[in-house]
């Protein structure tokens, strides 16, 4: 029988497989244990650094084997810095300050909407970590909430643990132990369900469905935001981790092809409990043993953290919707599916509905989010983020605020909006000058003299840009008209 013939009729039940995730989620907000920014750069480093690292003893008393191996390796690893958003904590070289509140009240957010129940008062602790990815041989990680759960159609799936930890360092040239400390510190919340995931398809659905809930909070999107692992095992196996997921669409045909590599070292009586890498192909290399509870040992630069019920009150009364929910009142207020999943993608939903109330007109609330800010940073070169950065919600709630008072046309926002970008104060760029239609009818005959045989809509074109959009279309068009019949 043919590998693909065999993968299309494996019975995982059988088989007895049993899996669960692991789900590592950067937040959008600034680093855990110190005050800087959470921003990856892409200029050239202001320091250079070196270090080698040690495996120590765990609580235990024991080394833990993964971090023996790594030890094993003997290698000086570099590290690339910045002034801008690399301090002491990051070098090790000063101790780590309180935890980060905005970070604690996402992952808050997070616990409650997997049904945990919140941990009161939690041990901080150091997960020894000697691969070159943290400057100081460890990694700071804080349980937040347990025993939480999501439904599936295959039956519940357990959440073990909601944990609060430090990102990595990240990774310049692997070979060669370089790595950059932008990216060291950045809040993650660590996400791991019970063992309870039954087939490669119920991961899939599982990996979705905290996607959804990880959407709905505080959390940073695109390439590297988020890392997805995979512990899994079959009847007479030990259990391997997968490593390496940026795209949960490859999570059922790794699992399947584990499965298959499994089943022949059964057939071997060959079985090792290891961490793999996982390949674009859903075939794996092996990069590990693996670690256990020995890497653990507490953090003694901290106070045990406390979450009071007052917090854990606030955090339940500013629990987000889930985007599925938002979905449905977006539609009913009249949103393309298109406009809809660009305010996700964008991160801009919650300047929808701060937007909303200032003016009941979604449509035009799309455009001046979405539309006119691309089309003014094509214009203006200066890009869509920074366009974005300067058009901030401030601002457009105080042009759209002008607008509802009838200072301004619904024509005149996108002129006001690059007069702002182009550097004119946002309470400046709402007062016009009144455009008397005599000025206009002067506008209309002098194009149709100078460029005659012109279309209707193209005389009106030319017209708009003269006045920067500060009259409306239909009454220039009806200008237009009194003179080409």
């Amino acid at each position: 029988m043919s590998e693909e013939k065999e993968k299309s009729v494996l019975d995982y039940n059988k088989l007895g497989l049993k899996s669960g995730l692991e789900i590592h989620q950067q937040l959008d907000t600034g680093k855990l244990f110190c005050r800087c920014p959470s921003v990856l750069r892409k200029d050239e480093p202001d320091f250079f650094v070196k270090r080698k690292l040690h495996a120590v003893a765990g609580e235990s008393g024991e080394v833990d084997v993964a971090a023996a191996f790594q030890a094993e390796q003997g290698k000086e690893f570099e590290y690339q810095g910045y002034e801008g958003n690399t301090c002491l904590v990051e070098l090790d070289e000063e101790p780590p300050h309180e935890i980060n509140k905005d970070a604690l009240k996402v992952a808050l957010h997070i616990a409650l909407l997997l049904n945990c129940k919140i941990v009161p008062l939690s041990q901080i602790m150091r997960k020894t970590v000697i691969d070159g990815s943290n400057t100081s041989g460890f990694q700071r990680t804080v349980l937040i909430a347990r025993d939480g759960f999501v439904e599936t159609e295959q039956g519940r799936v357990g959440i073990e643990s909601v944990c609060l930890e430090e990102d990595s360092a990240r990774i310049v040239d692997r070979d060669k132990g370089i790595f950059r400390l932008d990216r060291l510190g950045i809040p993650l919340v660590e996400i791991t369900t019970k063992p309870d995931i039954r087939s490669a398809g119920q991961a899939k659905e599982v990996a979705l469905q905290i996607g959804e809930i990880l959407r709905s909070a505080r959390v940073r999107r695109g390439i590297g935001t988020i890392r997805q692992d995979v512990n899994l095992s079959i009847k007479g196996s030990e259990r391997v981790e997968l490593k390496g997921f940026q795209d949960i669409r490859n999570i059922e045909k790794a699992i399947e092809v584990e499965v298959l590599r499994q089943k022949e070292l059964i057939e071997k009586n060959k079985s090792v409990k290891e961490v793999r890498r996982v390949l674009a192909d859903g075939t794996s290399l092996y990069l590990r043993p693996m670690p256990g509870a020995a890497r653990m040992y507490p953090e003694t630069d901290l106070p045990l953290l406390k979450i009071p019920l007052a917090l854990i009150n606030e955090a339940k009364k500013t629990l987000p919707r889930l985007q599925k929910d938002l979905e449905k009142d977006l539609i009913k207020k009249g949103l393309s599916e298109d406009m809809i999943s660009q305010l996700f993608k964008q991160g801009k939903v919650e300047e929808f509905m701060d937007l909303i109330d200032v003016v009941k007109n979604p449509r035009l609330i799309g455009r001046v989010l979405l539309v006119y800010p691309k089309e003014i940073a094509k214009k203006s070169g200066l890009g869509f983020e920074k366009v974005s950065e300067i058009l901030s919600g401030d601002v457009l709630s105080h042009v759209l605020d002008n607008f509802k008072k009838k200072k301004i046309s619904e024509a005149d926002i996108k002129g006001v909006l690059e007069d702002i970008v182009s550097g004119k104060d946002h309470k400046e760029a709402v007062n016009l000058d009144k455009v008397e239609e005599g000025d206009v009818e002067e506008s209309v005959m002098k194009f149709i003299k100078s460029k005659p045989r012109l279309s209707c809509n193209a005389y009106m074109g030319l017209v708009m840009k003269e006045f920067k959009g500060r009259i409306s279309g239909k009454q220039v068009m009806e200008i237009i008209k009194k003179y080409i019949k």
